[in-house]
């Protein structure tokens, strides 16, 4: 049985050193263009040319705080390496891998200090989730001087990163490493506070210059269908979170179990999909992931689904649920699907598809797991009616991610719904620099 070992090993380096030299190190770098956090990714990977890993990473923190992880996580070939000129003629730069490189392996050292120390008379900014969209803003607001509290709802931090995103595809030692570098700039992160509860919203902001809420999107999306109360029904929201921060899959030597079939039906074709099948294959499951188009139109990055069937997942593509059957004692025994047919393309450049009359058949499962999407929890938004929100259950803000409450501003998935890492970071950073500069810090 696989366990839950990070899989992708990376570059070392002499497969850095050669993949680096392959750069034609571009005067316009399109590249960048098409980086959310716009790293300067010529100029770094020019210093693996000349050997200076160390200066690379510092390149790269410029505007990415956390490299390591997102050259693990974040969809390269989609973002900058889909715009490299080498994939013209031939495969683009691995980006994403050198950047894991270089910040896996640049300076070792413990503390990297702020550039401008915060002081008790600078700016206070309290940031709520920490997530990549508050772990981004923080960094940016330290490395400013801007004394910064991070709440976090949960017992531990990293938002996504830790409960979302499975040991083997982002070990938490890197995600702790790059939290530990902002306490070691003297942000401040306090846990197991829910705002809105525990605390107000009005209350932070009546203690802080300025709010960031970067709560990201938890509440999971279901499909409405018969059947979904009934045990061996997981959201992916769960059964990540048991597996991921909980630490379920080395039950009982740890409190938290969690009960899976030997037979898995995983809904949905996202990158959180193929999280969840890779986790019930370590289990010890068989896992089928069910999905409504073709298995060419999978959002998932290609990576993720290689891994996914290299492991042992199976795809029943052209597959519509309809119902989750149980047993008289209540517990999934079945998962009833109609087949479909693919269609025109739909108004998001999608292809459409079309259920066949007298198809239903019944999967043999006894265990399904939803992982079609998330949305934004309202309890923030529905403990303080101030802030606007739209019919997504989604923050409003204006282009420099300001709410309709002044210096409240909020980013990433609790502004667009689920979406990446990166994304998430990127309007982090973005949010930070105009809190700077409505303070005028910069």
């Amino acid at each position: 049985m696989l366990d839950f070992n990070e899989v992708d090993k990376g570059f070392d380096i002499k497969k850095a050193t050669e993949e680096a030299a392959r750069c034609l190190n571009c005067k316009n770098a399109p590249c960048k263009g098409a980086c959310p956090v716009s790293v300067l990714i010529p100029d770094f990977i020019q210093e693996i040319k000349n050997g200076n890993v160390d200066k690379a990473k510092e390149i790269i923190e410029e505007t990415n705080s956390l490299g390591s992880v997102c050259g693990r996580v974040c969809p390269q070939e989609k973002q900058c390496q889909s715009v490299c000129v080498r994939g013209i003629k031939g495969e683009p730069i691995q980006i994403g891998q050198l950047e894991r490189f270089v910040c896996d392996n640049g300076d070792n050292h413990p503390v990297r200090s702020a550039s401008t120390p915060p002081k008790e008379g600078n700016l206070h900014v309290a940031i709520i989730g920490s997530g990549p969209a508050g772990l981004a803003c923080a960094g940016e607001l330290i490395n400013n001087g801007v004394n910064v509290t991070i709440y976090e709802a949960l017992h531990e931090l990293g938002g996504v990163l830790s409960y979302g995103i499975p040991e083997f595809r982002l070990p938490k030692k890197i995600v702790q490493k790059e939290i530990k570098n902002l306490q070691n700039k003297s942000v401040r992160f306090i846990t197991d506070v829910v705002v809105g509860k525990t605390i107000t919203l009005q209350q932070l902001k009546e203690e802080n210059d300025f709010v960031f809420i970067g709560t990201g999107a938890g509440l999971p999306l279901f499909l409405e269908i018969s059947g979904e109360m009934l045990n061996g029904v997981y959201s992916s929201n769960e059964f990540l979170t048991r597996i991921n921060l909980m630490h379920a899959g080395d039950f009982p030597n740890v409190d938290t179990p969690i009960k899976i079939g030997k037979k898995v039906a995983v809904i949905g074709g996202g990158n959180v999909a193929m999280d969840c099948a890779r986790c019930a294959i370590r289990l010890g499951s068989d896992v089928a992931l069910v999905y409504r188009r073709e298995s060419t139109d999978l959002p998932a990055r290609a990576e993720e689904v290689k891994h996914a069937v290299q492991e042992g997942m199976k795809v029943l593509e052209l597959s519509i649920p309809q119902k989750i059957i149980g047993d008289e004692n209540g517990k999934v025994i079945g998962l009833e699907v109609t087949k479909a047919v693919i269609g025109e393309l739909d108004d998001k450049g999608r292809r459409s598809f079309n259920e066949i009359p007298n198809s239903a058949h019944v999967l043999d499962v006894d265990t399904v797991i939803i992982a079609i999407g998330q949305r934004p929890n309202p309890l923030l938004s529905k403990s303080d009616n101030s802030l606007e929100i739209n019919e997504k259950g989604c923050i409003v803000t204006d282009k420099k991610g300001e709410s309709v409450i002044s210096s409240v501003y909020a980013g990433g998935d609790a502004v667009t719904g689920a979406a990446t890492v990166i994304l998430a970071m990127g309007a982090g950073r973005d949010a930070a620099r105009a809190m700077l500069e409505k303070g005028r810090i910069i």
